[in-house]
């Protein structure tokens, strides 16, 4: 082969090339770089992980314009001791969220957070039997004072007594009222109050697994003791809420942080509707059913979807799941029907405030146009 037959083919005019339209690359010029926006879209034309952050801020933003998208928030891991409370107020605050998923741990160490108490770094020279009679607990390489927890019951305990026990409550319901109480009684930013105040629903799906579930459990006990009726906790109420929201919702979106029972329980909204126009609206008739018909109210894969999360697929967890997988059981939409999703792997704490704080960025010179 010469030069020249060599240089063609590999060129940039190679016909395959052209015929397929491949997006070109481009190199990182940081001296062209000024601020999030920049440094995010030149990583877009990247590769590995730099390219899979970039085309998550494509998403996330056209997710954040689209008009006529709900939008989801699914929450787990530790990420408020990890101290990203405040970026998920702003994803609120910001009308990037009209609903959020969480871990129930998740929120309660936010709402301590929201009461003004803090989190501390890790002392490797104290080790965890010493923590343990210290009362304090760890989390990784950050701290909670068993204190903080002591504190939250006394508050948390205060807004059970403000519900109705005549009538059953669930997650969402609690967390309103925990808003509303914050919102009354403290100063500075949290996670409820925004959500409060921008009437967004906080779901926790796995509401026993956490402080706030124990509070709960504490509370009926001693309502036991003193001859009172406990509140009943009622979790489907919360399923046919979401459902609800999500049925009336024109288009869908997800942000999920890590995975476990939130983005399960965020997804499987999609075959539990399709379960319903089975069962109900079609009846079980075979002939009736269409799996692709997305003018059907029913069928509700989410348009929109971006994952950080840095476990694999290989490790065989939930939240390894890639996309793709979703497509099958109808939960995303595929990008052959007009689908935008994108997966991050890489520690949320990392990625997570990179790709916020550029679509914030993007959005502000949007409103300024």
């Amino acid at each position: 082969m010469d030069e020249k037959t060599h240089s063609h083919k590999i060129g940039i005019n190679h016909p395959d090339i052209s015929h397929h339209k491949f997006e070109p690359l481009a190199a990182l010029d940081l001296s062209k770089i000024t601020n999030f926006d920049d440094m995010t879209r030149g990583m877009s034309l990247t590769a590995f992980g730099g390219r899979e952050l970039g085309e998550a801020v494509d998403v996330t933003e056209a997710m954040a314009k689209d008009k006529n998208c709900f939008k989801v928030l699914t929450l787990s891991g530790a990420m408020t001791m990890a101290q990203m409370s405040l970026l998920i107020c702003d994803m609120i605050d910001n009308d990037m969220v009209n609903c959020i998923v969480s871990t129930g741990a998740l929120m309660s160490h936010g709402f301590v957070e929201a009461l003004g108490l803090v989190h501390y770094k890790n002392i490797d020279e104290i080790g965890d039997e010493k923590l343990r009679a210290l009362k304090i607990n760890r989390v990784y390489d950050t701290l909670e004072p068993e204190e903080n927890f002591d504190q939250m019951t006394d508050i948390v305990w205060k807004v059970l007594e403000r519900i109705d026990a005549s009538k059953p409550t669930c997650s969402y319901k609690i967390c309103y009222e925990l808003g509303k109480y914050l919102s009354e009684k403290t100063k500075g930013r949290g996670i409820f109050k925004s959500a409060f105040r921008k009437n967004v629903p906080i779901f926790i799906p796995a509401f026993s697994d956490s402080e706030m579930g124990l509070d709960f459990a504490l509370f009926n006990r001693q309502r036991k003791i003193d001859n009172l009726t406990g509140l009943f906790f009622d979790e489907f109420m919360d399923l046919e809420h979401y459902a609800n929201l999500i049925l009336k919702a024109k288009k869908t979106g997800i942000f999920t942080i890590g995975g476990g029972v939130p983005r399960n329980w965020a997804q499987q909204v999609a075959p539990y509707l399709d379960y319903i126009r089975y069962k109900f609206v079609d009846k079980g008739d075979p002939s009736k059913y269409i799996v692709t018909d997305l003018d059907n109210p029913y069928i509700k894969p989410f348009h929109y979807a971006v994952r950080i999360c840095p476990e694999p697929v290989h490790w065989g967890g939930l939240s390894g799941c890639t996309y793709s997988e979703s497509i099958s059981w109808g939960k995303i939409l595929p990008k052959s029907r007009g689908g935008r999703y994108a997966e991050v792997l890489c520690d949320a704490t990392i990625a997570w405030p990179l790709i916020i704080k550029a679509v914030l960025e993007r959005l502000g010179n949007a409103k300024g146009n």
